[in-house]
């Protein structure tokens, strides 16, 4: 049998799925500039190509995903579900800017 636990209050959730709600939250970088000059494409890149590789070895595959694209889901009862729809983001205002 799965076991679900609220993922605000840490409550348990009805085996049943009744007052159990499931917030899907998708993180992504927004698309920067789209467009290239004939002097884009006709410059030599390889430099930073290669600069770039050298910075993305140093760093963890999980901090490189979170620059680009992250999936999140939460389980929660019916109380946490109304609190994250009055205040989606109360959680983000927890951290001072970094």
């Amino acid at each position: 049998m799965i076991r679900y636990r609220c993922d605000g209050c840490h409550d348990d959730l009805p085996p049943d799925g009744a007052g159990h709600f499931i917030i899907k939250i998708e993180a992504f970088a927004a698309a920067g500039r789209l467009e290239f000059t004939k002097e884009d494409l006709a410059r030599d890149n390889r430099t930073d190509i290669e600069s770039l590789i050298r910075e993305m070895a140093t760093r963890s595959p999980d901090d490189l995903e979170n620059e680009v694209y992250r999936a999140l889901r939460f389980d929660l009862c019916r109380q946490c579900h109304r609190r994250y729809l009055v205040e989606p983001l109360a959680a983000i205002r927890e951290f001072p800017p970094s």
